[in-house]
């Protein structure tokens, strides 16, 4: 098939002729209810409940490589391209199929994080390890990380010779652990925790549309959708700029909590060093005190100081902090009774 105008120069720089596939190809791939739809169903169904098992026994177990193993062979983003497909090629059953796996696997995943804490004992602090605190804050970092991976897992499935590199890809987008993490969140008794994680997965999802979207319609699958509905007498017309809007609409959704998330991060380490500061000068006094470490602890601020003599009065230093961070958090102060000896050189 030659170039058509409307893609001639973007199908040639992301897809080339040669290595394009066809629209049929791509919505087997992506369509879960096309062709041999048992087979397709069985293996979603069977792969997701693995990876969201694995997953969330990664996350349970803080082990990253084991997080990375959900990722590889989680399923989830078959039907999350697949709505990207439906808006480009018009079709809104194909795009409500779509959503409905998305959230049927959704509450899969939950469910089985849920179910890990509950069995989890009462001692297990699940929610402070680190596979849990990474994906409970998304900020713009991980929306640009997001766009980016939809961008690349859009081109290498229009491209036959991309293929092998679809496992990196899934691991570079957060799919599945997210969805863990709402599930251990809610276990531990920490919604806040739990609608953070959920952000993040919501952001990946939307990230993914909207750039499949864009990679799809480059390479030419509008006008291949719009010349089979030609050769249908009656087909129905295309929904695609109801569903633009609607996604784009959901990346602002998305979009203002994770800069709130981004601006907050930034404001909360420029407090700490400001604070650290401020730390070292209230235990100044003592030539022998040094300020170890100061920290978040929720909304306490942990003040850690090693020094061999009685700290200060705390007073002092709550009120700098007060006038440093707007809501004024409560100052715990860790003393450690000692003296840091240095090593010498030897010789």
């Amino acid at each position: 098939m030659a170039d058509s105008p409307h893609r001639g120069r973007v199908l040639g720089v992301l897809v080339p002729e040669s290595q394009r596939r066809e629209l049929p190809e791509v919505t087997d791939r992506l369509d879960l209810d096309t062709g041999e739809t048992r087979a397709k169903r069985s293996a979603f169904w069977v792969m997701l409940v693995l990876s969201g098992t694995i997953a969330v026994s990664g996350v349970a177990t803080d082990s990253t490589a084991t997080v990375i193993g959900a990722m590889i062979i989680a399923p989830l983003s078959t039907p999350i391209l697949g709505i990207a497909l439906g808006i480009v090629t018009g079709r809104r059953r194909r795009i409500v199929r779509s959503v409905a796996y998305v959230l049927g696997g959704m509450a899969v995943v939950v469910a089985l994080g849920l179910l890990v804490a509950l069995a989890l004992p009462a001692t297990s602090d699940v929610v402070s390890n680190s596979q849990v605190t990474g994906r409970t804050s998304p900020g713009v970092g991980d929306l640009v990380a997001a766009f980016a991976t939809g961008f690349a897992g859009a081109i290498a499935l229009s491209r036959r010779d991309l293929a092998d590199v679809l496992p990196g890809i899934a691991i570079a987008i957060s799919l599945v652990p997210p969805l863990g993490v709402v599930g251990v969140c809610l276990g531990q008794g920490q919604p806040s925790l739990a609608l953070g994680a959920l952000l993040l997965f919501v952001s990946n999802a939307v990230a993914l549309v909207i750039a499949a979207t864009v990679v799809f319609s480059g390479v030419g699958y509008v006008q291949d959708a719009q010349a089979a509905r030609e050769t249908r007498q009656g087909s129905p017309g295309p929904h695609r700029r109801t569903a633009v809007a609607v996604a784009l609409v959901a990346v602002l959704v998305v979009a203002v909590p994770m800069v709130a998330n981004t601006v907050q991060a930034a404001l909360a380490e420029l407090w700490l060093s400001q604070v650290r500061g401020a730390a070292q000068d209230w235990a100044g006094s003592d030539a022998d005190a040094t300020v170890e470490d100061v920290s978040w602890q929720g909304q306490e601020l942990v003040v850690e100081v090693r020094s061999p003599d009685a700290l200060p009065d705390v007073g002092p230093l709550q009120d700098r902090v007060d006038a440093i961070v707007p809501w004024q958090p409560e100052v715990v102060v860790l003393h450690t009774v000692g003296e840091r000896l240095e090593t010498s050189d030897p010789g």
